[in-house]
């Protein structure tokens, strides 16, 4: 088989130690293997990246285990052109693994040019997505918090949820503290109501009569101070990404024009995709990437599930709660097409369809540099033969037993 890169190594990365193989051609076309073990300390590190450079190697294959190959990639790629593997793709002949044998095998595929490196953004990037992906795991676990302080309520009979929309609102934390300090009278603890909730008085009593024990006073207590917290983190961690987001502020206008696309998504999107569009020969290949595509899945002439393959999982939260919203805009080309495929495959495809669409759009926004042009909601009945859609329309209302005469308005 022919060798495409001369001077390569392959990295078994683990949690404690790094087995590096450099595999060489010399002069003399022979070939030429080199294997050593190290720890994964920096100073460790350092030994490697020196031991590497020995060998004038030009490309460095890493697998991608977990989080323990992020600090040899971070210490490696300003010498070296690191490529990170995917793991499903290193398969080796069972019954022949060990470290060793793994290091070798990664150092041959990378020299015959079998394996293609993952998409790694430049060290910025990264580091935005570590702040984004922490900000998104401190809003779920916001979510979670208010589930339970919903369920300990319920448990003591206060159905407040059934009259306020939000009971973390001013209202709903005024009349929750008057809860934890004490206070068990429903004609005090409604007057605390403000705003349009003062019209839901008689309600609101009767909806705070419960049997608030001690012990929910103890337990919805603790969950009221943990939200705070809570808030006050995504709050200063917003912040953090908004200093760090500067460079890029750019591309989060116009990524944000977008319909249902609001600025935290933005970020979050930029995050993980770079501003860089030509890492991607073309949207599709991000959507493949991403895993936001239908895949393909056919043997023997027959296609089977295009399941989607997998992906980014912060990526596609994002992407899904942008359909999310943008299914529930007003004359918008994203609403209409979620309403053309909802119709005929449900509402999970034609939200990931919607998402599909949003990714494509941004990826043309930052590769032109252009914000979004909208389409309206009326774009796919321009695109389609009028007297065949007027005649089908017609054909459903006589099928259901009307009568129909059609007549033309005047201009």
């Amino acid at each position: 088989m022919e060798t495409l890169i001369r001077r390569c190594a392959g990295l078994d990365v683990h949690k404690a130690s790094v087995v590096a193989c450099v595999r060489l051609i010399d002069e003399n076309g022979e070939l030429l293997s080199f294997t050593q073990s190290f720890g994964t300390t920096t100073s460790d590190l350092l030994k490697l990246n020196d031991w590497l450079m020995s060998y004038s190697v030009t490309i460095v294959g890493m697998e991608s285990t977990g989080v323990y190959w992020k600090p040899v990639y971070t210490l490696l790629e300003t010498e070296f052109e690191c490529w990170l593997l995917n793991a499903q793709h290193l398969r080796n002949v069972p019954g022949r693994k060990t470290d060793v044998a793994d290091a070798a095998w990664i150092a041959q595929l990378v020299a015959h040019g079998l394996v293609r490196p993952s998409f790694v953004p430049p060290k910025e990037i990264r580091e935005l997505r570590e702040l984004t992906r922490y900000r998104k795991t401190v809003i779920q676990e916001r979510s979670r918090e208010a589930q339970r302080l919903h369920k300990s309520l319920e448990g003591a009979g206060i159905k407040l949820s059934c009259v306020a929309s939000d009971i973390l609102g001013v209202s709903g934390r005024d009349m929750l503290q008057g809860l934890i300090a004490g206070t068990h009278d429903p004609d005090v603890l409604a007057e605390l109501a403000r705003g349009r909730l003062r019209k839901k008085l008689p309600a609101l009593r009767k909806a705070l009569t419960g049997w608030f024990s001690p012990t929910h006073r103890i337990i919805v207590g603790e969950l009221l101070a943990h939200l705070e917290y809570l808030d006050e983190s995504i709050g200063r961690l917003s912040d953090d990404i908004t200093a760090m987001i500067a460079p890029f502020v750019a591309e989060i206008d116009l990524l944000d024009t977008i319909p249902g696309v609001n600025r935290r998504t933005a970020e979050a999107v930029l995050a993980e995709i770079g501003p860089d569009m030509s890492r991607f020969p073309s949207s599709g290949n991000l959507a493949s990437w991403a895993g936001m595509c239908p895949g393909n899945n056919e043997s023997a002439g027959k296609r089977f599930s295009g399941k989607t393959r997998k992906g980014s999982k912060w990526l596609r939260t994002a992407l899904v709660e942008s359909a999310e919203a943008a299914a529930r805009t007003k004359g918008t080309y994203l609403a209409a097409q979620y309403a053309r495929i909802k119709g005929r495959h449900g509402h999970n495809k034609a939200i990931v369809a919607v998402a599909h669409s949003i990714l494509v759009i941004a990826y043309h926004i930052l590769q032109r540099g252009q914000p979004y042009n909208e389409l309206g909601g009326d774009y796919f009945i321009e695109r389609q033969n009028k007297d065949a859609y007027q005649r089908r329309l017609v054909k459903q209302l006589e099928r259901m037993g009307y009568e129909v005469a059609l007549t033309k308005h005047a201009a």
